[in-house]
């Protein structure tokens, strides 16, 4: 596609926009829907809407080349994958469930659903933008840099350390020395039968000698020559000269994509480098032309406005702080007593802020009440972080860029008149900070040439006012590490064990297809399961969008911690590393077995857990990942595991949970196959987020076969029936699944499939020495997520009790599990 294409699609995107921002902002009121089906189906209609858009300006914005076109292109970007994500979560508060299924929303909007068999009709999946590796800062390239000469040096460091020699048993020894006996008296007796048994006369031992020689050759002749065989098959297959089996063949438009985006991405370095040059450039130019003229007007401006406070109220004003924005509050077209009144507010302001402060922590027990009314009344959406910057973002574009986008600009140079008038507002900036400064004190002067003695009684208040504001300070907590470097806490970290390199698995290698039954199921009063598709679709919105994002991190719903509960082999752990590749995250490994016997005490805890959080800051941004979560919350410790002391975590990392604020992009995910061993209570009150992963489907079996067998070098024929393979796998997990083929799809199988192809029965044998996830199994951890706080609220809103109180019985049993 040439530039103008997507020129043409950012339009085509941005008129989407227009129009899905004038039905969430309408000139008039909307009023409460009392129908939760009709409120739940328009926001799906607006989630789906608002993906489309930003499938579109994620290909814009990575193949786009114009730098400044780019910028405005990123901030939309940013404010339509935050409104993605406060839409899904309005989704999941308004159902009661992680998973949504869309069928009819898609069918009205004539889209198809995700499907890998069709991956050119990928029309619903959420994407990953690509910026989140591609544009990481110097400072976090180099930081991963040093993270990854760490992880090698220890490496090879361990490779090469000393020999540990295993101790023998004496059984062990006996039974060695026992074998190695037998062996020299079998060869004796051979020998000794040789000697004595009868031979004919006219055969001769040299015969027999050269017989197993000849023999010995022949032998040794073959297996060098298939050594051989091999060694040049591999050899091809690195000279480019055959293509590897593992990897099927691309064509040749694919190639051509492919060229034509790395030449792109080398516009894009070199025209984002002469945008910084010419930057600078123009603010020098602008500093010494208008920079004198700009800091006169600014003075005199100011000036005029002490001299008219002055004659409307008889004193001269406070000049505005720093904080409240300067001199940019006199610039505001107000008059005189306005500012002096707004000033005088916003003092007022400030000397409540404690009262409120006190007054807020008895609101918020009326909010309940106000929410629980509002829902009688009607459903309404709740308010957002993103509408108005979207609003702002679209108005700049219809106001500067709809019209530019049409112009012919074939190379697509940066515009200068633009770049001067941003450049001009940042000076401005500039100089307003030190005209304040010298303002402030040609102020002073006034104030004590003029008003000497309203001046000492205004010095005499700010001294009251400094003395007010000074209070009881927070004890903060003593940094155990702070005379060490980031190098250092690395180093010992990664020796420890407990900062980990992530896998290189990406989240498209998470394979499922999309719930086609999943509306159908709902519509007949039976919870479905999700499919592998909607896991992999919760794992982007939920953790690899805000880790990946600051801006949607910090205006986004917040997800401090989320729980992957399963069994084992449908990929949690798989899940773990992909979400740390898609964001270039660094990965923390704070499981109960592996932290046992490391950091003993309550110090060694403390220093342990600030060392891995400070990190965890420093090299944002981090994934926690807390393997065996249950461990952590048991209920009883089993003897076996007491010496670990697994739960020696359970007080101190909630509390540091509560440290995690906005600007932090830290996620805690843990996983688990038996919650069962926890306490529900506190492992929910942990992890706000559960999900619960299913093993996968006829569709994802299918397509697991399918995908596993051509990747391992495999090839799918007419012998090969893929749809008993998947039939006859129902209870299998994709672990499983995965053994299977790496079992049966070896190297010597795979150079014989041109005589005999791969069938179903090579794979049900190797699959039959496997145990399944028994349907005994599947219904406890679907019992045990009914329990968890968003499963109870599916159950109430299912039964039609969603409003109502819990039974007295339910609340006694919740106070004897509290005792």
């Amino acid at each position: 596609m040439s530039q103008r294409s997507y020129d043409q699609l950012w339009a085509d995107a941005q008129s989407e926009l227009s129009r899905l921002l004038e039905e969430e902002l309408p000139a008039e009121p909307v009023s409460p829907n009392k129908d939760r089906v009709v409120f739940f189906q328009h926001l799906a209609t607006l989630y789906v809407r608002y993906i489309q858009v930003f499938r579109q300006l994620e290909v814009v914005y990575d193949q786009m080349v114009h730098p400044q076109k780019r910028r405005v292109v990123r901030e939309i970007l940013d404010g339509v994958m935050g409104r993605v994500l406060e839409l899904k979560n309005e989704m999941v508060e308004k159902e009661f469930s992680e998973y949504h299924y869309m069928d009819d929303v898609l069918h009205a909007l004539k889209l198809t659903p995700v499907s890998f068999l069709f991956e050119s009709r990928m029309e619903v999946e959420v994407p990953i933008p690509r910026y989140f590796l591609n544009e990481c800062s110097k400072e976090v390239q180099e930081r991963k840099g040093m993270l990854m000469e760490i992880l090698k040096t220890v490496e090879v460091s361990e490779s090469l350390g000393p020999i540990t020699i295993k101790e023998m048993t004496q059984e062990e020894a006996i039974r060695i020395i026992q074998r190695a006996e037998r062996a020299r008296q079998g060869r004796l007796r051979a020998n000794f039968i040789e000697r004595t048994r009868y031979r004919p006369k006219h055969f001769r031992s040299d015969d027999r000698e050269s017989a197993a020689i000849y023999i010995q050759k022949m032998w040794r002749g073959a297996l060098v020559r298939k050594k051989i065989k091999i060694a040049q098959y591999e050899e091809m297959i690195w000279l480019g000269m055959i293509m590897d089996p593992k990897h099927p063949v691309p064509c040749p438009a694919e190639i051509a994509v492919q060229a034509t985006e790395a030449c792109t991405r080398i516009k894009q370095k070199e025209y984002e480098e002469a945008y910084h040059k010419s930057a600078e450039d123009i603010t020098n130019q602008l500093r010494k032309r208008e920079g004198h003229d700009m800091s006169n007007a600014q003075k005199s401006q100011i000036r005029q406005w002490f001299h008219r406070c002055r004659e409307s109220t008889g004193v001269f004003p406070d000049y505005p702080d720093e904080e409240e924005g300067g001199s940019a509050l006199i610039f505001t077209e107000m008059h005189a007593g306005q500012l002096m009144e707004e000033i005088a507010a916003k003092e007022e302001s400030n000397q409540r802020s404690q009262w409120k402060g006190t007054v807020e922590h008895k609101q918020k027990k009326d909010k309940g009440k106000e929410t629980e009314k509002e829902e009688d009344d009607g459903l309404i959406m709740l308010p957002s972080a993103f509408l108005s910057d979207l609003i702002l973002a679209n108005n700049n574009y219809m106001a500067v860029w709809k019209a530019r986008i049409t112009s012919e600009n074939l190379n697509q140079k940066l515009d200068v008149e633009l770049l001067k008038e941003e450049k001009r507002d940042v000076l401005k900036a500039e100089i307003q900070v030190k005209v304040d400064e010298q303002m402030r004190q040609e102020l002073a002067e006034l104030k004590l040439s003029v008003d000497k003695d309203k001046g000492i009684k205004a010095k005499a208040n700010a001294k009251k006012k400094k003395g007010s504001k000074s209070g009881k300070k927070k004890k903060k907590d003593k940094d155990l590490t702070a005379d060490r470097t980031l190098e250092s806490l690395c180093q010992e970290l990664v020796k420890q064990g407990l900062l980990k390199q992530a896998k290189n698995i990406r989240l498209q290698d998470y394979l499922g297809d999309y719930s086609y039954l999943g509306s159908t199921l709902r519509q007949n009063d039976i919870e479905p399961m999700p499919s592998l598709s909607d896991v992999r679709q919760v794992l982007t919105l939920f953790a690899v969008l805000p880790l990946g994002s600051q801006v949607v991190h910090e205006k986004a719903p917040l997800i401090k911690a989320m729980l992957l509960v399963g069994p084992s082999g449908v990929g949690k752990k798989m899940l773990v590393h992909a979400v740390c590749q898609e964001t270039g995250a660094t990965l923390f490994d704070l499981s109960p077995l592996n932290t046992a016997g490391k950091y003993p005490g309550k110090s060694g805890l403390a220093l342990m857990l600030q060392m891995v959080f400070k990190v965890a800051k420093l090299m944002q941004p981090s994934v926690i990942w807390i393997g065996d979560a249950e461990k952590m919350f048991y209920k009883k410790v089993p003897r076996e595991e007491k010496e670990l002391d697994p739960k020696r975590l359970k007080k101190d990392l909630p509390k540091l949970l509560k440290l995690i604020k906005g600007e932090d992009r830290i996620l805690i995910i843990g996983t688990t196959k038996d919650p069962a061993n926890a306490d529900i209570k506190l492992l929910s009150k942990m992890y706000t987020k559960i999900v619960l992963i299913p093993r996968p489907d006829y569709g994802s079996r299918y397509i697991l076969w399918k995908k596993l067998i051509r990747n391992e070098g495999g090839e799918i024929t007419e012998a090969l029936n893929l749809s008993c393979l998947a039939k006859i796998s129902d209870g299998y997990t994709s672990g499983h699944i995965v053994q299977a083929v790496q079992s049966v799809v070896t190297k010597g199988r795979i150079l014989l499939q041109g005589k005999r192809p791969l069938t179903a029965d090579e794979f049900v044998t190797s699959l039959a020495k496997i145990d399944p996830v028994f349907q005994k199994e599947e219904e406890a951890l679907k019992n045990w997520y009914a329990k968890t706080p968003l499963g109870r609220k599916r159950i109430r809103a299912a039964t039609g009790r969603e409003e109502e109180a819990p039974p007295p019985q339910l609340k006694a049993a919740e106070k004897k599990g509290k005792n």
